[in-house]
């Protein structure tokens, strides 16, 4: 079986797949101070848990973090007796070479997210992903990741709020009842969600002037049924489309060794 790791910025996602779906989902926060014996431990106990047993032969990782790759490299080897194979590194092919500018490193988060929406949808994609940045990733018709944008994470916008300004509390984003606010709450809820409403439609409308095509828009992440829920900004939804990703990548990887 295959344990598929997503590395973000905030939390570390663990997923076993069996070859058809994933047996469980686990998440914790990223800390690159954590040990293999301290992954291995926190894993193998909520395997035991939810009565799982699967015997892992294969990892991928996708980390933006790269302190943290180390100690998942040392897990893979000291506990499943398995090389991982690391998006972004030579060893880990794309099924589709990417088109950026020469000597550009691409997030590989945003890596599988290209392959994972192509796969589900075909090409001519945005993928937009709420996490710690809110990015948008543009995937050409034949699958190939040609560039996208990066804007702060709506939460990070939040906390940016809070920190500069003293008189700002720190609040969770919602939908506010009315645009103007008559509290401060709800006025700062009022501008971060209207004000990434416009952000979203906005450039998504931009890059598909710029390129001048239909493009579907893909939506992942957290805060992203907030936000479709609300405004219908999207065409389809997937919480786990970094995920199913990775399975992907693993894949073609193995059948083209």
């Amino acid at each position: 079986m295959l344990l598929a790791i997503d590395c973000g910025n905030t939390n570390t996602v663990f997923s076993i797949w069996d070859g058809t779906r994933f047996l469980a989902t686990w998440r914790t926060s990223t800390e690159h101070q954590r040990t293999a014996d301290q992954y291995y431990v926190w894993l193998s106990t909520l395997m035991k848990l939810q009565k799982i047993e699967a015997d892992i032969t294969d990892v991928i990782v996708s980390s933006t973090v790269p302190r943290v790759v180390f100690n998942l490299r040392v897990l893979a080897d000291r506990y499943f007796n398995t090389r991982p194979m690391v998006v972004g590194k030579p060893d880990c092919a794309l099924p589709v070479a990417v088109r950026v500018d020469a000597g550009t490193q691409v997030g590989p988060d945003r890596l599988v997210n290209t392959v994972a929406g192509f796969d589900l949808h075909g090409g001519d994609l945005i993928v937009v992903d709420f996490g710690t940045a809110t990015t948008f990733d543009v995937v050409a018709k034949d699958g190939a990741y040609e560039g996208g944008v990066i804007a702060p994470g709506v939460n990070l916008s939040l906390e940016a709020l809070h920190q500069a300004a003293a008189a700002l509390p720190h609040v969770d984003i919602s939908k506010p009842q009315r645009v103007v606010g008559t509290n401060t709450v709800a006025c700062m809820q009022s501008g971060v969600f209207w004000g990434y409403v416009g952000l979203v439609r906005e450039i998504c409308a931009r890059i598909r002037a710029e390129r001048g095509t239909p493009m579907k828009i893909i939506a992942t992440g957290g805060l992203a049924p907030l936000f479709q829920q609300s405004e219908d900004l999207f065409d389809h939804f997937h919480d786990d489309l970094t995920m199913h990703g990775l399975t992907v990548i693993h894949d073609y990887n193995m059948r083209t060794a």
